[in-house]
């Protein structure tokens, strides 16, 4: 769960890595290609740890992730660090510090069903090219199940099941991921996947992984980028084993998150 400490010391190596595959087996993300994407580094009750998630900006003081990220069973956060509007997880960008994480009241962390959580900043922050908030489904969208499509996920998370922890940088990478239905998702994790979650394949052993938890899944629609998905857990088996990856469906938690901004 840990992973600050180690992207710190490796963003040094940033520059001679750009080349390298990301994510898993995506790339690296070019500056202000997904101004909504935060990073969050995760103070935990009882140690000095950090963790690392990701999240999304959904105005100019609210995000959405997931409740897992604050509360997995085990661990307990008390605070995030919210990162926006940089490549790096560590350097700069804006930088705001809260506590005020609301956890979806059905948050069930031994299922993992309902992750997912709204996260209050005590400041607006200013909008730019690297920092701008993501478009929520509407209309039509809230009735669609995205089967089929190709959705970018990013952040700033592990790239190789071999990695203990993010060893390289912290720069922001992504993937593209076709979209599966939950019939075959449940064919693989079983009846833990519900109607309230979405995933995409793995094959060719891509992939979200540790890190990009709480992170955008995002589809093109209607002329926009579309937040579709929290990231919300991969296979136990690995993230590069070709089994799908799971995410908490943002349709089915409209009126939750329309609650909180």
């Amino acid at each position: 769960m840990v992973e600050a400490e180690k992207i710190r010391s490796a963003e040094q190596l940033m520059e001679e890595n750009r080349t390298q595959d990301r994510i898993v087996g995506g790339s690296f993300a070019s500056e202000n290609e997904h101004p909504y994407l935060a990073g969050l580094l995760i103070d935990l009750v009882g140690t000095s740890a950090v963790s690392v998630c990701g999240a999304s900006l959904l105005s100019a003081n609210r995000l959405v992730g997931a409740a897992h990220c604050w509360y997995d069973g085990t661990w307990q956060a008390f605070r995030y660090t919210v990162v926006l509007g940089t490549l790096t997880l560590f350097s700069g960008g804006t930088r705001v510090a809260t506590d005020q994480v609301v956890v979806f009241n059905t948050w069930d962390p031994v299922t993992y069903t309902h992750d997912i959580a709204m996260i209050y900043l005590p400041i607006d922050v200013v909008f730019s090219a690297s920092i701008a908030p993501i478009a929520l489904p509407e209309g039509i969208e809230l009735f669609m199940t995205f089967d089929g499509e190709t959705g970018v996920a990013a952040g700033y998370g592990r790239t190789s099941d071999q990695q203990l922890g993010i060893q390289q940088t912290a720069s922001v990478s992504h993937v593209a991921l076709r979209i599966v239905s939950t019939f075959y998702c449940r064919s693989v994790f079983g009846f833990t996947v519900t109607e309230w979650n979405m995933c995409t394949d793995g094959l060719g052993g891509v992939g979200v992984c540790g890190g990009d938890t709480g992170g955008p899944l995002v589809v093109y629609s209607h002329g926009r980028s579309v937040l579709v998905g929290v990231t919300s857990f991969t296979s136990r088996d690995g993230c590069q084993v070709g089994h799908p990856s799971g995410y908490t469906r943002v349709t089915s938690y409209h009126n939750f998150i329309r609650q909180h901004l």
